[in-house]
């Protein structure tokens, strides 16, 4: 097994996830096979209940387990499916270390971090690295670490303690260090400054870790000057100096990485010469191309309390970016704070209010993403409500479904005191309530978790044609309170669909609003799926109905015959003199437009990082 590590020095934040999956799409294009292993140094078990403040969003795998965000990242780079064992925490390998203590795994002897811990760390990575996970059989043939926080940290220690008994029991022809670092520069002397990675590089190397190569961040290209002085100082050659500076589109970083051909060194220190064949980044190179060319904007208002940080509602904007680039649109996301739509801050700030209804009325569609808490909640409210009555095409996801049924209740049954016991437990119209089955005394990893069936209901809904009118769909979930089926009778008595159910047939999956273009709130989260190969539907859909064409995305209604051999496509109903089956043709302009966004699903492969200006 060959293993690549990447590292980070100077400050945290610098890309060390981009760096790691263009890495990793860089090696794939050589023609080899690759798997990921994210290391979060800290001792949460998992990210389920981490703040979305402290590290962005939490990422749900399909195996149910929650973890860092670069996880998605590198899931929708590379195209793989990865699970729980892909993410080490300190907190898994202390709790793992503390099991096999208890059994007397090592009955006699004093549990310390060297030997016990880094053994644990080094037999945890290599043991996955030999899991494929790109649904081929065999082992793959890299293995890519990425090492999480910035050399140096306390609570590195055990891994980088690790990592170099791991790089010297493999030997130096299967591990290559790639250390990402910051080069600033000064506005007062206006040059690049050297000094912070030397002294990165130093603190690498009394650690036990040697770089092979240095990725340098920066603001602009890194000077021919700069890299030689980096490379006398660093004892690293001039060629495997690497300038990762900053680009107006992130997907550009692959390219950038081939472009100074950065795969030679890994190469060479992997000794892959008779395994790589030379990268070949046509297809990455189109959808770069294709992202940079689109004028025409559709905007979106992605509707949430975490708007501070946009990696809060990373999946979210990676999913909205995949289905406009699929319709042919250059996305636009106005990031709207929930709190600023609500009453209260209209008479505390005026200007904060009027400027988030500003946004919201612009917008062409409308998203209200997941989320726990009650802040912010009547400003979804209130965004869900000015979506349906003004035919504004919307999708609520999770929270954001369970916010449309409150407010359809609210203001379709007059029920003003309709609310979910999350927020409310006395309530007398609990519209969403605590499943069943979780946990009150425990919150980590007790949600309903990864991917779940939903079969569908209602044959001829907008979201069943937006999933090419499959049976049912298997989807992403977190979640721990859902649509009360003791209300879902009068729910559906006053017009709300209820399209998608689980297997029992009694959990609400999808609800719909029929009477309105485009309303649809989903209790999965289908943003982690999102694939520039493989759009999310609902996404799509949303995409399309705010650019008022939505039928260029919907697959006509199934082919389904009655008692009396009638045969119903849409709206139409013909009879087949001789079998009684329909033996026309459906002849509208869909299945043109349907083929130009194949041809945009077809031109782009994988997926990357992109930063999204609310307010460009």
């Amino acid at each position: 097994m060959k293993y690549v590590l990447v590292t980070g020095g100077v400050v945290s934040g610098l890309g060390k996830g981009i760096t790691a999956s263009s890495i990793g799409v860089l090696l794939q294009s050589c023609g080899l096979r690759v798997t990921c292993i994210k290391i979060d140094p800290y001792l949460n078990y998992d990210a389920g209940t981490i703040s979305p403040y402290e590290h962005g969003e939490v990422f749900v795998l399909e195996d149910g387990s929650e973890v860092d965000l670069d996880l998605g990242n590198y899931e929708r780079f590379l195209g793989c499916t990865l699970t729980r064992d892909n993410n080490i925490t300190l907190g898994k390998i202390q709790q793992q270390v503390m099991d096999r203590e208890r059994r007397g795994d090592y009955l006699g002897t004093t549990v310390q971090i060297v030997p016990h811990v880094t053994d644990a760390i080094k037999e945890w990575v290599e043991r996955v690295a030999m899991i494929p996970v790109d649904g081929k059989e065999g082992p793959p043939d890299v293995c890519i670490i990425e090492l999480g926080g910035t050399i140096g940290d306390n609570e590195s220690r055990p891994f980088t303690d690790a990592l170099s008994q791991l790089s010297y029991s493999v030997g130096p022809e299967n591990f290559c260090l790639i250390h990402v670092t910051l080069v600033p520069v000064l506005s007062v002397v206006g040059e690049q400054k050297t000094k912070p990675t030397q002294h990165s590089v130093r603190d690498l190397r009394g650690l036990g870790l040697t770089p092979n190569i240095i990725a340098c961040r920066s603001t602009k290209v890194l000077e021919e000057n700069v890299k030689a002085k980096l490379s006398r100082f660093c004892y690293v050659p001039m060629q495997n100096i690497l300038s990762l500076h900053d680009v107006h589109n992130i997907w550009h970083i692959p390219l950038l990485l081939k472009k100074q051909k950065a795969h030679e060194p890994i190469s060479k220190v992997l000794k892959l010469a008779g395994i790589a064949k030379e990268p070949s980044l046509e297809k990455w190179a189109s959808m770069v191309e294709i992202c940079d060319n689109l004028h025409v904007q559709v905007r979106i208002a992605v509707v949430g309390k975490y708007t501070d940080l946009s990696d809060a509602y990373l999946s979210v904007l990676k999913a909205l970016m995949h289905a406009s680039v699929a319709f042919g649109k250059k996305l636009v996301v106005d990031l709207v704070p929930s709190p600023d739509l609500e009453k209260t801050t209209k008479k505390e700030n005026s200007c904060a209010y009027k400027a988030a209804w500003m946004l919201l009325k612009g917008a062409d569609g409308v998203l209200i993403p997941g989320g726990y808490g009650n802040r912010g909640l009547e400003g979804k409210i209130l965004a869900a409500k000015y979506a349906r009555e003004n035919n504004i095409p919307f999708v609520g996801i999770c929270l954001g479904m369970q916010v449309a049924v409150i407010e359809f209740a609210r203001s379709v049954l007059s029920l003003p005191d309709a609310n979910s016991t999350e927020f409310k437990p006395e309530t007398n119209h609990p519209c969403i309530v605590f499943m069943p089955e979780g946990s009150t005394t425990h919150m980590g990893g007790t949600m309903r978790l990864g991917s779940r069936r939903a079969y569908f209901h209602v044959k001829d809904s907008i979201s069943a044609r937006l999933y090419g009118n499959k049976e049912f769909v298997d989807e992403r979930h977190r979640h721990r309170y859902e649509v009360n089926p003791d209300m879902a009778v009068c729910l559906e008595k006053a017009g709300l669909s209820f399209a998608a159910k689980d297997e029992t047939g009694k959990r609400i999956e999808i609800v719909e609003v029929p009477s309105h273009p485009f309303f649809i709130g989903a209790q999965f989260h289908p943003e982690f799926k999102s694939r520039p190969g493989k759009v999310s539907p609902l996404f799509l859909g949303l995409i399309a109905a705010a650019c008022g064409e939505l039928d260029a995305v919907l697959t006509p209604v199934s082919i389904q015959q009655d008692n009396n051999q009638h045969v119903v496509l849409g709206n139409e109903t013909r009879v087949d003199p001789i079998n009684g089956f329909c033996n026309g043709t459906n002849k509208t302009s869909q299945k043109s437009v349907r083929q130009n966004s194949d041809l945009y699903l077809h031109q782009i492969s994988m997926s990357s990082r992109r930063k999204l200006n609310p307010n460009p």
